[in-house]
């Protein structure tokens, strides 16, 4: 779909600034973009796109966080590109090793295994689940902790997101390149946030550096009467386009949620019909089943239509 086409109102303010949505304006700022990014060696146009790093979807996350405009953008995408460096991002996550790699989900946001009403992946976050896990967490050496956080964002961005743009969604030309998100408090201290908090702040800035706009909507649940105190100090680890994409919502999540996911789609304790609790492993959906068979373990690439393990 070229930047021309129209689509419906309510699908254009959803993708805006996608592939298939742009302006004219945005779509010069992505050519002028792309041709700064080649200029400085730091893009190859038509390059082997296996890893998903200079496509245009991953493009445009930067240019939407930097309000469309090239230079800031190039910026970020220049210290995203020698941050992969330093980390040796790619191999890091194609060398993971699987059983590490799956224990280390049970730290982090989930996936469902189900998508909201625009296709994007459906993450929960349940932080009292974490509380028994706190010494088990701490016991990881910090340098192995962020990498553990960095080889789940690209399984994110390598795998989640390319499934669901395969899976049929409302906008079926237009790549799926974010998250819908459930944020539970329910059952969570104030000392165990307070113990969280630097494990919270590394994953949130870690992100917002070298994985812009991949969080669409954070839904906040079950939100305890100290949380105006954790987001006062919280809220500082996310930039304004992040904060304004957080929603607080009461202790009947239900009817909003289901503005956003279906009600098959949502797990029950949120007020949903699927059987699903952030412990499980994914509960996908027939068309994920189809395509994947069965889920994956480890880390994977989605590619070509079908789950493959990464070239090492």
């Amino acid at each position: 779909m070229s930047a021309t086409n129209t689509p419906s109102s309510e699908e254009f303010n959803f993708f805006a600034g996608h592939l298939g949505h742009l302006t004219a304006s945005q779509q010069k700022a992505l050519e002028t973009f792309k041709a700064n990014l080649s200029t400085a060696e730091l893009y190859t146009p038509n390059a082997d796109l296996i890893n998903a790093w200079h496509d245009d979807t991953t493009l445009l996350r930067f240019l939407r966080a930097r309000g469309f405009t090239p230079a800031p953008a190039q910026k970020q995408f220049s210290d995203a590109e020698n941050w992969r460096k330093e980390h040796n991002v790619v191999n890091l996550y194609n060398e993971f090793d699987p059983l590490e790699f799956e224990n280390a989900k049970r730290f982090y946001p989930r996936w469902t295994g189900r998508r909201d009403k625009h296709g994007l992946p459906l993450y929960v976050y349940r932080l009292a689940s974490l509380a028994p896990l706190q010494k088990e967490l701490d016991a990881v050496p910090a340098k192995r902790r962020y990498q553990r956080i960095i080889a789940l964002y690209e399984y994110m961005t390598r795998f989640a997101f390319p499934l669901c743009s395969h899976l049929p969604h409302p906008s079926a030309a237009t790549p799926i390149s974010s998250t819908t998100t459930i944020i539970d408090l329910e059952g969570v201290s104030f000392g165990s946030m307070w113990q969280l908090r630097s494990h919270l702040q590394e994953a949130s800035r870690l992100a917002t550096a070298n994985y812009p706009e991949t969080l669409s909507t954070i839904a906040v649940v079950n939100s305890p009467s100290f949380f105006p105190t954790v987001w006062g100090w919280i809220k500082g680890w996310f930039d304004e386009g992040t904060r304004n994409k957080i929603h607080v919502l009461g202790k009947d999540p239900g009817p909003k949620l289901r503005d956003l996911i279906h009600a098959h789609d949502l797990p029950k304790p949120y007020g949903g019909e699927l059987e699903w609790k952030f412990e499980d492993e994914p509960n996908l959906d027939e068309a994920a089943k189809a395509a994947l068979k069965e889920m994956p373990q480890g880390p994977v690439i989605f590619a070509n239509g079908a789950a493959t393990k990464p070239t090492i």
